[in-house]
């Protein structure tokens, strides 16, 4: 929902004609058309398989997303998961990290691991005539890794660096502030990486413990897109990745986030010349049947860019800031919603109170045939391009099963953008937009500023 128009403000939004071509193709494509863009099998050792193949161009791309994010973490342990995630390729029980490296880069390809809330995530880019040699490293640095003591130490090391930097970005600062006000002891609230503290604490056994109870093939997605059949990728599966053996996932439930209750207000002082300002609740968690008319809500509020009506009112008819947006990021667990700007210190009451007057103005006049029209236009005509190469495709196929959004995904999301009303716009404004409860976070020079709220 953080999709924006490259349009001027007042004036209708023009397509891109990439974007009028692509739009024009999906809405022409068959239902058996799209049924065939990707298959989905549970294979023996329980992972998840989603296969497109395309053969335009002589690449693979395989994405696969393991349920071992943050929220499998304890508090006391906060980047244990990012930090597991990290490790992966730095050595294995036969290569070094440099071998994995060379290797990779030898043949032109990309083999990356990262950390995440939801999951951990394992990305591979190879030519079509290096498929052997991808997924013999991809299934080394999953199945095998070594994580050494020196690599660990390494890469806490870098971690730390990273977030002692962060503390003097106003931007950082305000972000992981608010994220921890919002959602308190709830994983979404700490830092995906970690903090100086909790990362101090983590030891080799920590991540290996944490390394066998999450890192199974029943607890993991994968999928592979480009230019490899059926029976070859089957052929690699069963070479590579027969000796993952499934086992129980242990992993207790997690409760949802507690509401945001009144103004809790976060103020920070920092000598700049700019005040960053963070506004924002809980959200909904993405299988909410109303993400649909959220976007479309958000997307006039505050995700349209240079079309939406904060971005109108704030930045084109007052002044206050270059920028300004709003999002609802709704996750596996739980959702967040959030506007941001920066403005000068001074103007810091006037710019927050628009925020919550837009918020207000969403919830109780009926938005223009204009404005819907344009967002569904945007929404929509937009949809194709998360689609237009093997990576994204890749990508969205993990969401998609990620969320339990099904195949037939493609399919739906045009008619459930379209069928939005205005009547749908006032009822998600009103359940979903609360300007009593909320968190309000200001970094800046909190003296210049001398904020009301």
């Amino acid at each position: 929902m953080r999709d924006h128009c490259a349009c001027r403000a007042g004036l209708r939004p023009v397509l891109p004609a990439a974007v009028f071509c692509l739009l024009l193709f999906f809405a022409c494509i068959t239902p058996s058309f799209a049924a065939e863009i990707a298959e989905r099998e549970v294979l023996p050792n329980g992972i998840i398989l989603l296969h497109a193949e395309k053969k335009a161009v002589p690449i693979i791309k395989v994405v696969v997303a393991i349920r071992a994010g943050s929220t499998a973490e304890s508090p006391d342990k906060a980047g244990l998961a990012n930090l597991t995630a990290d490790l992966l390729n730095e050595g294995t029980l036969k290569r070094s990290s440099q071998e994995i490296s060379e290797a990779i880069e030898f043949v032109g390809g990309a083999l990356h691991t990262s950390g995440g809330a939801d999951s951990a995530t394992v990305t591979l880019s190879v030519l079509k005539k290096d498929v052997e040699l991808g997924f013999d490293l991809l299934a080394d640095v999953i199945l095998a890794p070594a994580f050494k003591q020196e690599e660990i130490a390494r890469r806490k090391a870098l971690l730390i660096s990273s977030i002692r930097q962060q503390k003097e970005e106003p931007g950082s600062i305000a972000s992981k502030t608010f994220y921890k006000a919002v959602f308190g002891e709830h994983p979404y609230g700490w830092p995906v990486e970690g903090t100086e503290e909790s990362l101090e604490t983590i030891t080799r056994e920590d991540i290996a413990g944490f390394y066998r109870m999450h890192y199974l093939p029943n607890n993991t997605i994968m999928a592979v897109v480009g230019d490899i059949s059926r029976d070859e990728l089957k052929a690699l599966l069963n070479k590579y990745f027969r000796s993952w053996q499934k086992q129980e996932v242990l992993q207790k439930p997690l409760a949802a986030p507690e509401p945001v209750v009144g103004p809790h207000v976060v103020k920070i002082s920092k000598k700049t010349k700019q005040a960053h300002i963070m506004l924002g609740h809980t959200g909904f968690r993405r299988d909410n049947p109303d993400y649909y008319a959220v976007s479309v809500m958000n997307y006039i509020l505050g995700g349209g860019g240079f079309a939406s009506r904060l971005m109108d009112n704030i930045r084109d008819n007052r002044g206050l800031a270059y920028s300004v947006h709003s999002s609802f990021n709704a996750m596996k667990q739980a959702g967040i919603f959030q506007a941001g700007l920066q403005t000068k210190n001074e103007s810091a009451n006037t710019a927050i109170g628009e925020i919550l007057n837009e918020m207000v103005r969403i919830q109780t006049e009926p938005v223009s045939d204009r404005e819907l029209s344009d967002a569904k236009a945007y929404l929509t005509g937009s949809f194709p391009l998360r689609l237009d190469s093997n990576s994204k495709m890749a990508n969205f196929l993990v969401a998609i099963e990620m969320y339990d959004l099904g195949l037939d995904y493609i399919e739906r999301y045009r008619d459930l953008i379209n069928k939005v009303t205005p009547e749908d716009v006032l009822r998600v404004a009103r359940k979903y937009l609360h300007t009593k409860d909320y968190v309000l976070v200001v970094v800046g020079d909190l003296e210049k500023a001398s904020l009301k709220y």
